[in-house]
Order: C-alpha cells, then structure tokens, then sequence
C-alpha cells in the first residue's frame, strides 16, 4: 500500500503568488478609478458625435468657460479633479457590476455583415463632396458602427428596426431626397413588408420599425361611424389615433380604420379605387357602396360586365347596375339632369 503523498509548495511559489495578490489589492483603486475614466470618457464622446453640429459650438464654449473659471477658484483644480476621480470611481465600479452580469451583447457576423451593406446602400444618398467633417458618418469606406445608434433583427435575422444618424447638411424637408432614403431602407431590410419611417429632424435621426400584418378576419359588416363617414379599410395603430368596435370571428375588438369624409363641406368629395386585378378593388368598392345605402342611393356603372354588382340589383335605394355603354350613357344624362 502506497503512503499518502502531500505535494507542498516550495517557497518561491508562495513568495510569488503572495505578492501578486499584494500588487492586485494594492492597485484595486487605481483600476477602478481606471475604469470609470475609461466609461465617463466614452460616455462624453457619444455624446459629442451624437449631438448636432449647431450645439457642439455652445458646449464646447462652456467647457472652456467652467475650465477658467475653475481654474481662476482657489484650490479650483485640485477640487475638480477629486470631483472628477470620485464620479470615475462610482463609474468604475458600478461598471464592473454591470459587466459581470450582463453577457456580451452585439450582433453577429451575418447581422454585421447586413448593416454594412445597408450603410454602403445609404452612403450615396448621404455623402457630400463638400463636407466639412474630416470624419463624415457617411463615406465609401465607413463603418455603420458611427452611423447607426440602435438596431434589431427578428428570429428570421431580417432588421426589424433602425435608428440612424444622418448628417445636418441633408436636405430632411425635401420629400425626393426622403423618398430615395426610404427606397434604399425598404429594399436592403427587406421587400414585401411595409415599414414606418420616422423622421426627427431636429435630432437629424431616422428611426425605421417593421409594421405588424394588418387584420384581415375582419368580415363586411354595419360599422360604427358617423353620418358622412365611410370606412375603407384598417390600418396600423401609428398612423391613426381613432379606433373603431369590430368583429373579427366570434370576438370583438378595437382597430384602427381608414375613414373617407364624404358631404358638402368635405374636403375630398370623389373617391378613386385603383388597383391591379385580384388586390380587392372590387371588394373595397363594395363594401363602399354597402355603407352608401345606408344613408343615400347609389347608382353603379359596371364597365367590365362580370356582374361583380349584380348583388346590388333590386335593393332599396340602389338606383341601377349598368353593365353596358348604352345604359351606362343614359344613366349618366340622367344623373347630370337630376341631380
């Protein structure tokens, strides 16, 4: 039977490993305070490239004054940097904390790989030979880490939403220049999905958010609107504060529609429904001549004569369906001449 072996430590093993430790808590306040310089100084250098261009001039002077000031007050110097290293040493430690908890976060090489290719896309649209920047946020050769402030991708690694940067020379009043951005985001996020764009120009920001689907169980029916109001469909909650009682299967919820003002004092009396065979113009212009009964009379000139409106002969208040160029003439001449 073998004898119990104990493996003891030699003596420089100790001696060194004690003064390592010595040297780590001897120098733990200075990596704190350390840490919190490095955090208060990234902390005020987002905010200079993320502040306008028009505001950098008045922070940069008050700097400057409070820096006289400062130093004009007896034991000035010497308060602020205690002030200084005490805010670093809160910053340090507070940051540790937070490191240890939180995971790494960012995105990953395909999600990298998508927003710059978004910024190459929108790079055209934002660069200037004139730019006065010597690091302007949009360039050939850039990076979108300057130029995007937020971003989200959905479990298909489609973006979902952006928030960008873009310079103050960009001309953010012109809807050209603002269609061709919005053409560019809607084609590199993604096509076949309706997105949102909102602009925010004071802050020279523009924030992109992927609409949800719209509702589509909703079936024809009587709803609740006022004299004068015909509802054309339903949209997404953003665009409209209004929302309207419906019922979609065997529950009943609040949506919010898309209401044309008709009457004397409406400021868009005629309604034109275009659309490409089987997008449901036919169906629109149904359910408007629906809710047209229900306060008027109706007269329907159908050119196609699929009898698509052939529902609608006999009912009170619908005047006639014409679905020929002869009756559709004469029922013309007699609404000029009756009405």
């Amino acid at each position: 039977m073998p004898w119990p072996v104990r493996v003891r430590e030699s003596g420089g093993g100790r001696l060194a490993t004690s003064v390592v430790e010595g040297a780590l808590d001897a120098l733990h306040p200075l990596i704190v305070v350390g840490r919190g310089l490095r955090r208060l100084a990234g902390l005020v250098r987002r905010w200079w490239e993320g502040a306008p261009q028009d505001r950098r001039g008045p922070a940069a002077f008050l700097a400057v004054a409070v820096a006289l000031l400062v130093w004009m007050v007896p034991y000035g110097p010497w308060l602020a940097a205690a002030a200084v290293m005490a805010v670093a040493a809160v910053l340090g430690r507070t940051g540790a904390a937070v490191e240890e908890d939180e995971e790494p976060s960012g995105p990953s090489e395909e999600e990298a790989a998508r927003l710059q290719a978004l910024y190459d896309a929108l790079a055209p649209c934002f660069c200037a030979e004139d730019d006065p920047h010597p690091e302007p946020l949009y360039a050939p050769d850039g990076s979108w880490e300057r130029a995007f402030v937020s971003h989200g991708f959905g479990e298909d690694g489609r973006l979902e939403s952006l928030e960008l940067r873009y310079p103050p020379y960009f001309a953010d009043g012109d809807p050209s220049a603002r269609r061709r951005v919005q053409q560019v985001l809607g084609a590199k996020a993604g096509r076949y999905r309706e997105y949102h764009f909102a602009w925010d120009q004071e802050a020279n920001r523009l924030r992109l958010s992927v609409l949800g689907a719209l509702p589509t169980g909703v079936c024809a029916q009587r709803f609740v609107a006022a004299p004068g109001e015909v509802v054309l469909g339903f949209t997404d909650p953003e665009s409209v504060q209004r929302t309207l009682p419906v019922g979609a299967g065997e529950e009943f919820r609040d949506v919010p529609p898309v209401v044309w003002r008709t009457g004397p004092r409406s400021t868009e009396p005629h309604l034109l429904a275009l659309g490409q065979p089987g997008s449901g113009t036919t169906t629109l212009l149904r359910s408007v001549a629906l809710q047209a009964l229900e306060r008027g009379e109706v007269l329907v000139l159908d050119g196609s004569g699929a009898g698509e409106f052939a529902f609608l002969a006999g009912r009170a208040g619908v005047l006639a369906v014409e679905t020929t160029p002869s009756g559709a003439r004469a029922a013309l001449e007699w609404l000029v001449h009756e009405t």
